[in-house]
């Protein structure tokens, strides 16, 4: 079981800092710049921080896929670099897991600092809880402070209050500004200054259970499936588990089959609490959303009889936009009564 107590928490961010953006996985900066560019000048003005690239984030795409070594060394460098007070990935991709044969935990434990990403940066995040300190799963670089004509509202405020304002203990809201999967192809500098079109505001759905407490552990549901078997797969027991789907779009009955392969493993049973994201994929219809919920409902409640596991569903981090920061290992409160999710302790100092 995760021990909260004994994470690590890094240095709250602050207006002048120097923040390292990392490429981990798909050279996107290479290959969009301007979109990169965007990115960087938008996170710069909202929180007075300065973006410096690591030796590597900007190269072409193909050499940055052959050189999985080259991406964690930035990484390492920029966890060891005293001049740099946070880290967020440029993009995320589908292959940082092979940086992982060449990370240092004990550079990453010795230097606790922010690490801000979501997506495949999911992998990063399973190497910061192993090497023993809190991370940040929410925006990167290109997708989400990269956002067409500047970054959401809500985006802004889960930045703010969970990284440069921390808050203790924090309700996590509700986005009531709607949202959306809508994508403007990034090789077009001009639809930059195209806003998305939002889809009205849906709500958090409450599907039962009881109100339980645990460190959560968000992540992308294909990307932790990754890692099952490895010495890298997060320890769930008693945990909030937060997962969300790609752009991919996966079906419900993936959802219930990586729901069913915790079950067989016995960890189902011990989690504190299921809160499962918005539906990524623009392909998905919000008629369609409730789909999930029923796969959900079908393995924790009718075929595992998990009857007191509380569950909420729709909830706004993950692959649509805008997004929430979560602080990953946080002790968390899931209340189905209340209908609140609240972080109980703050994942900086």
């Amino acid at each position: 079981m995760i021990d909260s107590a004994s994470l690590r928490r890094p240095a709250r961010l602050r207006t002048g800092d120097r923040l390292a953006a990392v490429t981990l996985s798909w050279g996107g900066p290479g290959t969009f710049p301007r979109r990169y560019e965007a990115g960087v000048r938008q996170l710069e003005v909202a929180f007075g921080v300065e973006v410096a690239p690591t030796a590597n984030a900007l190269r072409e795409p193909d050499w940055i896929a052959r050189n999985p070594a080259a991406r964690a060394d930035d990484l390492m460098a920029a966890f060891a670099d005293p001049g740099i007070a946070g880290i967020v990935a440029t993009i995320g991709g589908e292959d940082s897991i092979r940086t992982l044969p060449c990370l240092d935990l004990d550079v990453i434990r010795a230097n606790p600092k922010v690490f801000l990403g979501f997506s495949d940066s999911t992998i990063t995040h399973c190497a910061c809880l192993r090497a023993g300190l809190t991370s940040f799963y929410g925006p990167s670089i290109m997708a989400g402070f990269g956002e067409n004509t500047g970054p959401f509202p809500y985006l802004l405020e889960g930045a703010r209050r969970t990284l440069f304002e921390p808050e203790a203990p924090l309700v996590w809201p509700e986005n009531d500004d709607g949202w959306t999967v809508e994508y403007l192809e990034w090789a077009d500098p001009s639809l930059q200054d195209t806003p998305r079109t939002l889809t009205p505001t849906t709500r958090w759905r409450w599907l039962g259970g009881l109100a339980a407490e645990g460190p959560i552990v968000a992540g992308c549901l294909e990307v932790l499936e990754w890692l099952r078997g490895t010495e890298w797969f997060p320890d769930l027991e008693g945990s909030v588990l937060a997962i969300e789907t790609s752009e991919e779009g996966p079906p419900p009955a993936h959802v219930a089959r990586f729901l069913r392969t915790l079950a067989v493993t016995g960890m189902l049973e011990r989690l504190a609490a299921i809160v499962f994201g918005r539906p990524g994929g623009g392909a998905i219809a919000p008629d369609d959303h409730e789909a999930y919920d029923a796969s959900i409902l079908e393995v924790v409640r009718d075929e595992e009889g998990l009857a007191d596991l509380a569950i909420v569903t729709g909830v706004d981090f993950g692959h649509t936009d805008p997004t929430w920061t979560i602080p990953i290992g946080a002790p968390t409160r899931v209340d189905p009564d209340a209908r609140t999710v609240t972080f109980l302790e703050a994942g900086v100092r």
